[in-house]
């Protein structure tokens, strides 16, 4: 069975793979949730200085002090940057990268980059006037993104997230001149597998490393951990083999 390196997006730690995991370890793999640093439980380590190289540090150590080989490495949502830092600095420990609702970020951009200008001044206004200037609180969100979650499951993730350093957020990917060839597998759930080829087809460069990519739909909101986590880990089982 797989080494399966479960890494949450933004304001959630490794309590969000609960689920998830349990299902995933049912099936015999060998799971390993992460928290980040600065969030939930290691929120203690939380500063300005907490950004993209922390965070793809932090996973490069998981995974080289405990020696893992033919790590699959699923990132959800925000998680795309470390994982993909992480993939390009130990490729040689990494079977496969699994994007879940998210994608491999082009380099020398950042996650706030990829977000649409309002949303880009909607966070920097709640950083300012709410995080003391360098911290990113949950925000609301639609109703595409909270689908499939119940009032519970939402006022959990409410009552559990951690604001997220905005250092993570603002600094962009450096990736390698020549991109080590990594598979990929995306987990597509507020848009389809369709969607993603169309973008692929039509040159637009936030999409091209999608490009022959292993892609899969589950039909359901931002947080399929939460909505779908048995039909979720089913999905990563059967990715990783």
């Amino acid at each position: 069975m797989a080494t399966i390196v479960l890494v949450p997006g933004f304001w959630l730690g490794a309590w969000a793979w609960e689920d998830v995991t349990r299902e995933l370890r049912e099936l015999g793999h060998d799971v390993r949730p992460v928290t980040l640093p600065g969030l939930a439980d290691r929120a203690a380590e939380a500063g300005p200085e907490v950004g993209v190289e922390t965070h793809i540090a932090d996973l490069v150590g998981l995974i080289e002090d405990n020696d893992l080989r033919d790590v699959v490495l699923v990132g959800h949502s925000g998680a795309n940057v470390p994982v993909t830092g992480a993939a390009d600095r130990v490729p040689d420990r990494v079977a496969r990268v699994v994007y879940v609702d998210a994608g491999p970020m082009p380099s020398s951009m950042s996650v706030l980059d990829s977000n649409p200008p309002e949303v880009q001044a909607e966070w920097r206004k709640a950083v300012e006037a709410d995080g003391d200037g360098w911290r990113l609180p949950l925000p609301e969100f639609g109703a595409e993104d909270l689908a499939g979650l119940s009032d519970e499951q939402l006022a959990r993730m409410r009552a559990m997230s951690t604001p997220q350093p905005f250092a993570t957020v603002t600094q962009a990917l450096q990736r390698p001149d020549a991109v080590p060839d990594v598979p990929i597998s995306v987990i597509a759930s507020t848009f389809t597998p369709e969607e993603v080829k169309a973008l692929v087809d039509a040159g637009i460069p936030m999409f091209a490393l999608l490009a022959g990519a292993d892609l899969h739909h589950l039909p359901t909101g931002h947080w399929p951990m939460f909505s779908r986590p048995a039909d979720l880990a089913a999905m990563l089982s059967d990715i990783a083999g």
